[in-house]
């Protein structure tokens, strides 16, 4: 006769000295075993319950464990959320630049953001507007955790300036040719090089080491090179240098100008990693999309890797598109600005020690730190050195920052009035359209008015030829 298995008990007191605290955890604890362990299985059932109540984020799609690991997460998150309505809080905990051009809205993100129990210290840019999670022009400073969304879906996107020794005549008598150049040698949206067989950044261990990322590497490849939609760009213009920069003399200058990121790869990045943070944390209402991942752990370590990956790719995009208009100008640049301004940094701050500074839709601007501010497609771009504001977290805005948003711009902008705003510039568009017109920005001249204590100029770009999407 076949031997009868007795369904397996545990008491509450042993599932609490597993580290169980959370009632309703207990009690699925408990009937899970019942319904899936026999009596010969107790030591195995105790040791599969103490690693998810240890690693419940790793559980919360199981098929034995997943309701439990939700539960377990959601218990954590409780104690630690802010609650469902906070009172707000006052705008002195955070700084702002030019609080004139910034709309309520905006103010209630950071206000949201400043509430979490991670964060530590914020400021708000002059061209902040309205973003996911974190406002665009949001800088945040966390300890010990990282917030996908506080980087952003576009992580490391980057402004790159290459500047060389022609002067504006050149671009007078070879604007054609300079359009063709920059028509041939650059690719926007879902366009792809076909040329580009190789590069060190397909071979980076990350890359080929983490099971999700491996999952985007004929993606990265196909869009190494390009530049993404929206208001990405890469202008052919002069910069003008009042005074010698590095070995650069004073004077003026034809140079290239582009603004891109991670493409795709960075946006799956963002929206995967803050899935994972949402299940382990259980946030929702407005702070659903700032949850976090402690560094310490192995979700934030792998974001963090992520995080750096994308950001290096951003960077090997403009490399490969200032390399290919160098080539076919036939001129080596006399030198190279750039920054990212969609990033997480490890920095130390007087009297905190080391914080993650998210800068959003934010320029770093510790002492005497290079970086570039466009306005929009008609306006000056600045060349900065930053002045090492602490109060501001070392930050700067990253442009002029949207007035109206996309929708509102396409409604209320006829291209005819674009393109009479493009004439009386002197400024030809290869592409783009009326969501990214000059009137749809705030002014840059007043965002940099605003924030004259954080940056100090050191050069000026035209753009005369703007290519977009």
């Amino acid at each position: 006769m076949a031997k009868i298995m007795k369904k397996l008990k545990l008491r509450a007191r042993e599932l609490k000295r597993l580290g169980y605290t959370d009632k309703q955890a207990i009690e699925l604890a408990a009937s899970i075993v019942a319904r899936h362990f026999q009596r010969e299985n107790k030591k195995e059932a105790l040791e599969r319950l103490a690693t998810v109540n240890k690693k419940a984020g790793e559980f919360v799609d199981d098929a034995v464990f997943g309701k439990l690991a939700q539960r377990l997460t959601r218990s954590r998150a409780e104690k630690q959320k802010p609650a469902k309505n906070p009172m707000p809080p006052r705008r002195e905990h955070y700084a702002v630049y030019g609080p004139e051009f910034i709309d309520q809205e905006t103010f209630q993100q950071m206000d949201t953001a400043i509430a979490l129990p991670i964060s530590v210290k914020g400021a708000l840019m002059a061209d902040a507007h309205v973003g996911y999670g974190l406002p665009i022009g949001g800088v945040l400073a966390t300890y010990n955790a990282v917030i996908p969304y506080g980087v952003g879906m576009d992580i490391g996107c980057r402004m790159c300036m290459s500047v060389y020794g022609l002067s504006a005549s050149f671009l007078d008598k070879k604007r054609e040719r300079l359009r063709n150049i920059l028509v041939e040698q650059t690719r926007f949206g879902h366009a792809e090089f076909n040329d580009i067989r190789d590069h060190e950044i397909l071979e980076r261990k990350e890359l080929n080491g983490i099971k999700f990322l491996r999952s985007l590497k004929p993606k990265l490849h196909a869009q190494l090179g390009t530049s993404g939609h929206g208001n990405h760009f890469v202008d052919l213009g002069l910069v003008e240098f009042g005074e010698a920069f590095g070995n650069v003399p004073a004077g003026t200058y034809l140079a290239v100008l582009s603004h891109s990121g991670s493409r795709n790869f960075g946006a799956e990045v963002a929206r995967h990693y803050t899935k994972i943070a949402k299940q382990k944390l259980g946030l929702d209402g407005a702070s659903a999309n700032l949850a976090w991942l402690e560094l310490d752990s192995e979700e934030g370590q792998e974001y963090w890797q992520a995080m750096t990956l994308a950001g290096d790719f951003s960077a090997a995009n403009h490399h490969i598109i200032h390399d290919k208009i160098s080539g076919a100008l036939g001129e080596a640049p006399l030198c190279r600005i750039e920054n990212h301004h969609n990033y997480a940094w490890k920095e130390k701050l007087p009297e905190s020690g080391e914080l993650i500074i998210h800068r959003k839709g934010a320029t770093p601007a510790g002492k005497g730190s290079l970086g570039i501010i466009p306005g929009n497609m008609v306006s000056p771009a600045y060349i900065v050195e930053g002045k090492g504001n602490e109060r501001s977290l070392n930050s700067a805005s990253h442009g002029a920052g949207r007035r109206l948003s996309r929708r509102q711009a396409k409604k209320r902008i006829a291209r005819n009035s674009l393109d009479a705003t493009l004439k009386a510039h002197d400024v030809e568009l290869i592409g783009g359209a009326t969501d990214e017109s000059p009137d749809a920005y705030k002014d840059i001249v007043q965002v940099m008015e605003a924030q004259k204590e954080l940056v100090e100029i050191r050069g000026i770009f035209h753009p005369k030829i703007v290519r977009m999407a």
